[in-house]
This record gives C-alpha cells, structure tokens and sequence, in this order.
C-alpha cells in the first residue's frame, strides 16, 4: 500500500506540470485506465485551482520580480491570441493538456480575464477528455516504433 501511494503521489506530482506524465507513467506503473485518469485529471485540476485563485497576484509580482521587458508580440503570443480569436476558451482549455502546460494555459485564461468557475469547468471537461483518451489509447501509442523506441 505505502509504495502504491507513493507511485500515485509521485505522478500526482508530475501532472501538476506535465499533463502526459499521468497517463505514461500510470501505464508504466500498471495503473488501470480509471487510477489513471483520476491522477491525471488531480493533478492538473490542482494547478489549475492554484493558479486561477493565484493568477493574478502571480501575475503582477512576476511582473515586478522580473521587470524584463518582454516581447509583447512573440510568434508564440500570436498563435495564443490567434487560438483565442478563433476558439475562445474552449480552444485555449483544449489545448492545454496537450501543447500548454497546466499552468500555462490557465495562465493564459487568467490573462484574458476569464472568471475562475469558468476556467475550472472548461478545464475540468478538456482534463477528463484528454485523460480518458489517452488512458485508452496509450498502449497503441507506445506501439509505435518512434515512442516504443524511447520507451524501452
């Protein structure tokens, strides 16, 4: 029991910064497709929670830690807004899991001023999605030869 829950907390962990971490490690681990999705979908949803309620306070004391003048219009600022223009939050809550960060892309929604019970349901539906389908799919990922390669 002790070394399955520090498995679990340990890919918990993870998921608070990478969201693929969940479903790779889980697999690795021999979790099954649910245990899988509730560490993946726990461990982002807790970034998400924490950097919705901690956004903007993050925001304007990065800003003064920091106070590099950043590139207002990088080609990655453009594809966000770009994403934004064209899906709204649900393009950006799409994405997260897969191409942002958990707290990138809850960032990013912070940023654009969305309410925090919206981010947390977009987000809580896009974390279930992504998680479901890659908790199922991950044995025919790992079957292809490029990742089966880096697997083993």
């Amino acid at each position: 029991m002790n070394e399955y829950l520090i498995t679990f907390l340990g890919i918990y962990f993870l998921c608070l910064f990478k969201f693929i971490a969940g479903p790779l490690l889980g697999y690795a681990a021999g979790f099954g497709l649910w245990e899988i999705v509730a560490v993946t979908v726990s461990g982002m949803m807790t970034s998400v929670v924490l950097f919705s309620f901690l956004g903007e306070w993050f925001k304007k004391n990065w800003t003064l830690i920091t106070r590099k003048k950043a590139k207002k219009f990088s080609k990655k600022n453009r594809s966000i807004v770009r994403i934004w223009h064209k899906f709204g939050i649900w393009g950006i809550a799409f994405l997260t899991p897969v191409i942002l960060t958990p707290i990138g892309g809850t960032v990013v929604l912070t940023s654009f001023g969305i309410g925090k019970k919206k981010i947390l349901i977009t987000m809580l539906i896009s974390s279930l999605f992504w998680a479901i389908l890659f908790g199922l799919s991950i044995e025919k990922l790992l079957e292809i030869p490029f990742l089966k390669k880096m697997w083993t």
